[in-house]
């Protein structure tokens, strides 16, 4: 039986496109969704895949990072675009960086608005 969990949090901040003709080019801000999903075969002593707020009190580290800032000014942004993908791909391997053998990181979501979503997966 395969387990999957999920836990969601938000923050804001603001960053531009580089090498980007559009209207993205230029300084704006997102609120910004993130849902990363756990995923394993096998439950803890406890029952559970990995406690909730474990994962959630990882997931606020990494954001606390993020929250209320310019992104292109934090690595590694500076150097790469802070595209939702990007985005979503710095908090993949961050998690699952921190989760260790906890749980099995198999997703992460940004959302940069209601209808505009990036995910990596393993």
């Amino acid at each position: 039986m395969k387990y999957k969990i999920s836990v969601t949090k938000y923050f804001s901040a603001a960053h531009n496109l580089r090498n980007f003709k559009g209207k993205c080019e230029k300084l704006h801000g997102h609120n910004w969704q993130v849902r990363v999903y756990a995923g394993g075969n096998k439950l803890n002593r406890t029952g559970m895949l990995i406690d909730f707020s474990q994962l959630k009190a990882i997931l606020d580290l990494i954001l606390s990072r993020l929250d209320h800032a310019y992104l292109n000014e934090i690595a590694p942004f500076n150097k790469i675009n802070p595209t939702a993908e990007n985005i979503a791909g710095y908090i993949f391997d961050a998690v699952k960086k921190r989760t260790g053998s906890a749980a099995t990181i198999t997703e992460v979501e940004v959302w940069e608005s209601e209808s505009s979503c990036a995910s990596v997966a393993e």
